[in-house]
């Protein structure tokens, strides 16, 4: 990890309700250190039949009564995603577009403009429109904010993510550029956008953080807007679709250490394909060398795949024939960010993942191994973001600043199952590992590194992936643990 500051990041699934028109925005509890795997040293799901709405929502409140609790609310999040949501706002040459999956398009051009891409000095002109979320009021009083969006970009098409925080005191702040975002890279680099500051707020890659948070009487971010440009070459016919973008604010309470939740009692295991980060080792130096830092392209591709969904043959055709498991080299290269020099941009993974058919994917925090629990028995699998020292998870053999793994099970006596990428080989990817410890080390915001320092904690940070049309059971666990 080389980002200078903790960034939290939420990956809210939007995905609608069975019978619901609107979702006003979902509920997430949170507790970061952003994990990449360095060692230390709207659519409405088809279907709502009002006998599977009701299940869902028995579910779902059974769910919410058993293992959620009353934790205080710290994370809100807001989404657009259906029809309703995308004719919201303000439009310049943009529309919504109905269907199965609803989304934001180009209309009629607002007009055009030059980007000069600062990756490769790549100059070209493209037509534009823009759309602007109506204003939401966070439900807490912010210190962070990430954006994160689910899009199509065929070639020649690109977006652009922008927010803006309006502060308790009725101040607004910049518009903050979240990300350019392309599926591809022949087009312009996908890139976050360093330095942007106003003095009391900074971007550091991915977070929009509150500079001093602690400080009396400091800054919140009260309400905020996206703001979405859809770029496409003069005179093209298609441009991006646009099918889910948000964001989460947070406002998480440091802690070292995290209670202790009870487990369910009943084993449960997903079957997650496997892939070990270290088979890539020493490849692609363009794209972050391999091993360590594919963590996160390395548990996002075990966990697309384990929802049936794999990439075409000439999406792999760049990869040299020698390589096992070109598809991890595929999903580092997808999910590459230009100014990071990294593969752990968290919005970048979620939308990798939403370049799958009819696959959503967004970041959230979770508050407990409760909830975690919730959506492995419903069947989702989560990738999860870790700090830790070679001695405080026994089994794992290492340390590390932050590291993505995905939990894929829970043994009868609770302990994690997960599939860890830093593992020597696929079939020692398979991991178990104390419940106490893991629970720790996910969930806390603070601890001790190697050298005895002070240093952040991820506080639950997860990527959730899973259908845009969940089922019943899935709906209800999403609602259970503050999603939908």
């Amino acid at each position: 990890m080389t980002a200078p500051t903790p960034r939290r990041a939420l990956l809210a699934l939007a995905l609608a309700a069975a019978t619901a028109a609107t979702v006003p925005g979902g509920r997430a509890s949170a507790a970061g250190a952003r994990g990449e795997g360095a060692p230390q040293g709207g659519a409405e799901p088809a279907g709502g039949a009002p006998a599977e709405a009701a299940e869902a929502a028995e579910a779902a409140e059974a769910a919410e009564a058993a293992g959620s609790g009353a934790a205080a609310r710290t994370v809100d999040n807001r989404f657009w995603y259906s029809y309703a949501h995308w004719r919201a706002g303000t439009h310049r040459g943009t529309a919504a577009l109905a269907g199965s999956r609803p989304g934001l398009v180009i209309d009629t051009p607002a007009g055009r403009t030059e980007y000069t891409d600062p990756h490769t000095a790549k100059k070209g002109t493209w037509e534009y429109a823009v759309w602007t979320s109506p204003v939401h009021r966070s439900g807490v009083p912010g210190t962070e904010a990430i954006a994160s969006w689910n899009a199509h970009t065929p070639a020649g098409t690109w977006i652009q993510i922008e927010l803006r925080a309006t502060y308790g005191s009725g101040a607004a702040g910049p518009w903050y550029v979240m990300g350019r975002w392309a599926s591809g890279d022949g087009d312009v680099r996908r890139t976050s956008v360093d330095g942007q500051t106003d003095g009391s707020t900074t971007v550091w890659t991915d977070t929009l953080a509150v500079d001093a948070p602690a400080r009396a009487n400091g800054v919140r971010i009260a309400e905020w807007q996206l703001r979405l440009t859809l770029h496409r070459k003069p005179g093209a016919t298609r441009g991006p679709t646009v099918w889910l973008a948000g964001a989460m604010v947070s406002d998480v309470p440091d802690r070292f250490t995290v209670p202790a939740s009870a487990p369910s009692g009943t084993a449960h295991e997903l079957k997650v394909p496997r892939y070990s980060q270290e088979v890539h080792k020493g490849r692609y130096p363009q794209y972050d060398n391999g091993g360590e830092a594919w963590c996160s392209p390395t548990s996002s591709q075990m966990t697309i795949e384990y929802w049936g969904r794999k990439p075409a043959a000439a999406d792999l055709a760049w990869v040299d024939s020698r390589y096992p498991d070109p598809q991890v080299c595929h999903a580092a290269r997808s999910t590459y960010d230009s100014a990071y020099k990294g593969c752990g941009n968290w919005p970048f993974n979620a939308a990798y993942a939403a370049t799958y058919p009819d696959l959503a994917g967004v970041v959230t925090r979770l508050r407990s191994l409760t909830d975690l629990e919730t959506l492995i028995r419903s069947g989702i699998p989560v990738i999860t973001s870790l700090s830790f020292r070679t001695e405080e998870l026994t089994g794992a053999g290492y340390g590390t600043a932050g590291h993505l793994m995905t939990v894929v099970g829970f043994t009868a006596s609770g302990d994690v199952v997960a599939n860890d990428p830093n593992s020597p080989d696929d079939t020692a990817v398979r991991h178990v590992y104390r419940r106490r410890e893991w629970e720790n080390a996910w969930l806390r915001t603070k601890r001790h590194n190697s050298a005895g320092k002070v240093a952040s904690g991820s506080g639950g940070v997860c990527y959730l992936y899973a259908p845009a049309r969940p089922n019943a059971a899935q709906i209800a666990a999403l609602r259970a643990v503050g999603v939908l």
